[in-house]
């Protein structure tokens, strides 16, 4: 106890925390951004490159890679330092963000999707970590409200950018605005952060995080292939899903016997942990389904152009800040149960939005939803983490917030994944109904004006209400997932389980 406290004060001595803040801050809207800028152009992205069949491998790439290092990396910063592993993330990160610019292809941008999102992986959670480093806990209170602001301000900026880039430069910027910013952060964070780190010894579970990796990415491929490009049982549906069980099996078995795993199950048992986490995997889903989605309705049904596309994203990420802003009154006064609670309605209210949704409804309706959805989120994902961080004693606190953070991620990942495959399934079955000779990737057609306009008004037609039909699909989806998340919550403890 006296050397930690010793090592504080060094950390307090030497560390210029307020310009660090600014370092982290900058590298989590770097992260942050991201989500809605790219999101915004997917549109344009896809115009360009064609392949609309890959549409959602373009966000599960990059959210796989993420999902499965933000463990490893959690670790790492223990035994290296958190200076060196996040600076490694962002370097990462900057270097897959160029690259993804000088794509030629879909399957070239996915490819560098995955490297930044390799690279990403360190940023969130290692940016944290360091706050918590430098900040007693009276202080960390103090600065939520600028960590939330990050989000809120990447909301309003990122797609207002994404929309003018694509209109007026090339969706190629959206990827390489990340370079200033990176590269700033990298800068602050060298010159601004002293850690004065003890080396320890570690057992990496690697085999774990390659097990889990090989696992997610077959369940992946088969919800995005299953039922379109393969019979649901085809011969390679049945192999990928007898390799994710024995990934799966592999995992827990290595869970269970690793000295430091991955996933450590003994904090599962918990159960405002274990509930947490579970809520954290449905809302994940529901928030990659209307991120990544939701920009193709307003451009391609609504005929709108990027930037009010890009409104109406914005909305979201607006609703979030301000409502775990108002979360962290609610704690005090209602307690965590019924903050969820609140939450959990406005996420179903906000999907109903969606499912109601027509090409008349108008971007307004689609931003109401979507605002909706976000004050949902920062009730719950606020609510959330303190209770994880109040449950758990000190040793444990790491890890029990990085499994919340992994199981949301995964819930991303799978989300994009098992929407995207529902999307193209249901656009394919339209067509069949319909008895017309087109394909997924006619769809592209609509969200080029010059194409969409050179199209015959029948196939216009037919193209638009395929699209509109599959995505209420989605929209349902999202609000079976909202009506789960209500139903878990209600088993939150009524009073938290404190730990010492």
């Amino acid at each position: 106890m006296g050397e930690e406290v010793h090592q504080s004060i060094q950390k307090r001595k030497y560390t210029k925390k307020p310009l660090v803040l600014a370092s982290v801050m900058l590298a989590m809207f770097m992260g942050a951004i991201e989500a809605t800028i790219v999101s915004t152009a997917m549109p344009a992205i896809v115009a360009d490159l064609g392949g609309f069949t890959l549409y959602s491998w373009v966000f599960s790439a990059y959210l796989l890679m993420n999902s499965v290092t933000v463990l490893i990396y959690g670790k790492l910063s223990d035994l290296f330092g958190r200076k060196p592993v996040i600076s490694f993330g962002i370097l990462l990160f900057l270097i897959g963000s160029i690259l993804c610019g000088f794509a030629t292809s879909m399957k070239m941008l996915i490819v560098f999707r995955l490297i930044q999102g390799f690279g990403a992986g360190a940023v969130a959670p290692i940016a944290t970590t360091i706050v918590g480093d430098i900040y007693t806990m009276e202080e960390r209170a103090k600065i939520q409200g600028y960590l939330s602001s990050v989000w809120g301000i990447s909301a309003i900026t990122g797609p207002a950018i994404g929309g003018l880039l694509v209109q007026y430069v090339s969706w190629k910027y959206v990827f390489w605005i990340n370079v200033p910013l990176g590269i700033l952060s990298l800068i602050g964070l060298w010159i601004f952060l002293h850690e004065n780190v003890q080396q320890k010894k570690h057992d990496i579970d690697y085999s774990g995080a390659v097990l889990l990796t090989i696992a997610i990415s077959s369940v992946m491929l088969l919800l995005v292939e299953g039922g379109s490009r393969w019979a649901w049982g085809s011969w390679q549906a049945i192999c990928l899903i007898i390799l994710a069980v024995i990934m799966m099996i592999g995992f827990t078995f290595q869970e269970r016997r690793a000295k430091e795993p991955v996933m450590p199950f003994s904090i599962w048992k918990k159960r405002s942990i274990s509930i947490a986490n579970i809520v954290s995997l449905t809302t994940g889903i529901m928030m990659i389904g209307i991120s990544s989605f939701l920009p193709t309705f307003v451009q391609g049904v609504m005929e709108q152009t990027p930037i009010v596309a890009g409104f109406t994203l914005t909305t979201m990420s607006i609703g979030w800040p301000i409502a775990s802003t108002l979360s962290g009154r609610m704690l005090l006064s209602l307690g965590y149960r019924k903050t969820s609670i609140i939450g959990g309605v406005s996420l179903i209210i906000g999907s109903i939005f969606f499912v109601t949704m027509t090409a008349s409804s108008g971007p307004a309706w689609a931003a109401a939803g979507s605002f909706l959805l976000g004050v949902g989120m920062g009730l719950t994902s606020t609510a959330f983490i303190v209770s994880i961080q109040s449950t758990v004693s000190w040793e444990q606190r790491g890890i029990a917030t990085a499994s919340n953070m992994f199981m949301r991620n995964l819930g991303n990942t799978i989300g994009a994944a098992l929407l995207g495959g529902i999307l193209n399934n249901r656009i394919m079955s339209y067509f069949h109904e319909k008895d017309v000779a087109l394909t997924v990737n006619d769809t592209n057609k609509l969200l080029k004006v010059d194409e969409r306009d050179r199209l015959a008004g029948a196939v216009r037609a037919i193209l638009q209400d395929g699209l509109t039909n599959a995505l209420h699909f989605v929209y349902y989806v999202v609000l079976t997932f909202a009506i789960v998340s209500l139903l878990f919550i209600f088993f939150i403890p009524k009073k938290n389980e404190r730990s010492v």
